[in-house]
């Protein structure tokens, strides 16, 4: 009996992100008739990919125990950066590259402070998210960088086959992702570290190096995303990506990855970022206040923790 109970609580535990997902979708169907519409839900999907994409990175980070408040950050200083390089007319794969650099160093950056320096994740990427804001801020003076080629706008604004760009990408970071995680000895030893760092160091694993490279990927998909935010905007804003890391926080945590690590997935991780753009969709279909849909998409978060919190007590 006890068997079947846990086996029970297994596949709930499993599914429930996919029920929360198809029980919003369903009530926001009620609500609006402009939900379903096709136009709609492709602009759903195109607001999400940009929140999935750093999300994934957020996903091996909070899997090995950890946690990334730079992300935002990054996102603005990678998009703002590729932006004024496009502008001051060099190529765009070196703009891009710059962006996508910038992005590994600041998630290195993270790596080095946690693993060298023994900075709590919470400090080490809370420092960095704020010092990487100055920098944009001193990078852009301020103001938003406008007015990049039609050839770059594709990144973020273009259709292939019918689907937006950032969509394509999302679901090609997403199937990488789930090869690593899954497939490799990188993503084991992720799962590891997460389960029990002092175990995985003991078992041989490298743990300072796996860390270095979790916040190096999330660094990097976070920079990923400010140029696909970028080009989809035509502009570069210094105050982009203002608690994006909370949102990437929230579709983990929606998605049933565990805020102690060693437990979750990455379709889970992309169930929560669903629900959290049609829970933003559906509220401004509605009409409702963005202060409201604050408090609504703060009491989603803080249920999906404390539905986490018991789930662990009786595991």
């Amino acid at each position: 009996m006890a068997l079947k109970d846990s086996a029970q609580s297994n596949i709930i535990r499993k599914m429930g992100p996919l029920l929360g997902l198809v029980l919003l979708s369903g009530a926001m169907a009620l609500l609006s008739d402009r939900f379903l519409d096709v136009n709609n839900l492709l602009n759903v999907a195109r607001q999400v990919s940009i929140n999935a994409i750093i999300s994934v990175g957020m996903t091996m980070v909070i899997l090995t125990g950890g946690i990334d408040l730079s992300v935002g950050s990054t996102v603005a200083l990678a998009g703002s950066v590729t932006a004024g390089l496009l502008t001051a007319g060099q190529g765009m794969s070196t703009a891009i590259l710059a962006g996508l650099v910038i992005g590994v160093v600041l998630g290195c950056f993270n790596g080095f402070l946690i693993t060298r320096a023994n900075v709590p994740p919470f400090i080490a990427t809370l420092g960095t998210m704020t010092a990487a804001r100055g920098f944009t801020l001193v990078y852009t003076d301020g103001r938003p960088i406008t007015g990049m080629d039609d050839a770059f706008r594709f990144l973020g604004g273009g259709y292939i086959a019918g689907i937006p760009v950032p969509v394509v990408l999302m679901i090609i970071v997403f199937a990488a992702a789930y090869v690593v995680l899954r497939q490799t000895k990188f993503g084991r030893y992720v799962y590891a570290i997460g389960g029990n760092e002092e175990a995985a160091r003991l078992s041989g694993i490298h743990t300072k190096k796996i860390l270095l490279s979790v916040y190096s990927i999330a660094g990097l998909l976070a920079g990923f995303s400010g140029i696909i935010m970028a080009s989809r905007l035509n502009s570069a804003q210094p105050t982009a990506g203002v608690s994006f890391e909370l949102d990437a926080i929230a579709a983990v945590v929606l998605g049933g990855t565990s805020l102690s690590g060693g437990m979750g997935t990455i379709g889970g991780t992309l169930i929560g970022a669903l629900i959290i753009g049609i829970l933003d969709n559906g509220l401004n279909l509605l009409n409702v206040s963005s202060f409201y849909q604050q408090v609504a998409k703060g009491a989603v978060i803080l249920l999906a923790v404390i539905v986490d919190n018991r789930r662990k007590k009786g595991a």
